[in-house]
């Protein structure tokens, strides 16, 4: 392993045509009683290098990556760097990648800190988190999926209100490709008792009431008894980064 992270990649082309609404709805059928990995071999035959798997370093994500060495090793991952990720989450990564011997395909945005603050003025997650979310984590993203048809995420339905109706297969109609979410169906449980089997290196805020970690400024303990993502923009209306939508973007 040369590299830890690549800022750079190739675009892929599957040379696949996109599913039909029928056909996804029938392939979340039959995927919905498979094991993630299964959901994730599928995703690779399907598309080859053309599916592409996100990771934030948090618990489902670390899960993924690994079943994902186990079935479909070439596959591409990346992570958004927003340049405002915890220690941790970096730390997460580099022991991750030594694990596995695998890079990940770093995504930033278009603007650093000092230029946002210059254009937008100075912590605008403060006054306009939407805008700042916009910024730093949807407009990379959807210059970086372009590339793609297919794209993996470790979404789960437990995990708030706002993810209580994700499916396994899904059309995502805000960057246009098809969306795996293998862990829709698995609980909190079942994730930390796979990396618990398997000795996956994982973000040690976790263990400190972090169930849900983005950026620093952004994020907080979870209170007993609260939702997973409640620490995500705590006092504030927003639930989601965008990424994900639930009606913000």
């Amino acid at each position: 392993m040369s590299n830890q992270t690549v800022d750079n990649h190739s675009p892929r082309d599957s040379g696949e045509r996109p599913l039909t609404s029928e056909e996804i709805r029938l392939a979340s059928e039959e995927l919905r009683g498979k094991e993630p990995w299964e959901v994730l071999q599928w995703g690779a035959e399907r598309f080859g290098k053309s599916m592409v798997l996100a990771c934030s370093f948090g618990y489902e994500d670390v899960a993924l990556v690994h079943m994902l060495h186990r079935v479909a090793p070439e596959t591409d991952i990346f992570y958004l760097d927003t340049d405002l990720l915890f220690p941790e989450t970096y730390e997460t990564r580099d022991r991750l990648a030594k694990a596995l011997d695998k890079s990940f395909i770093r995504v930033r945005p278009e603007y650093s800190l000092e230029e946002q603050a210059r254009l937008w003025g100075g912590e605008l997650w403060k006054r306009d988190p939407n805008a700042c979310c916009g910024i730093r984590k949807v407009s990379p993203l959807r210059r970086f999926l372009k590339d793609y048809s297919a794209w993996c995420t470790g979404i789960r339905r437990e995990q708030s209100p706002t993810r209580a109706h994700t499916e396994v297969v899904e059309w995502d109609h805000q960057f246009g490709l098809l969306k795996l979410n293998p862990l829709a169906y698995w609980s909190t449980g079942e994730v930390r008792a796979y990396i618990r089997e398997h000795g996956i290196p994982y973000n040690p805020m976790h263990d400190r009431h972090y169930p849900s970690i983005g950026c620093v400024p952004c994020t907080r303990q979870v209170r007993p008894g609260e939702d997973a993502r409640a620490g995500r923009w705590s006092g504030m209306a927003k639930t989601e980064c965008g990424l994900h939508p639930s009606g913000e973007f």
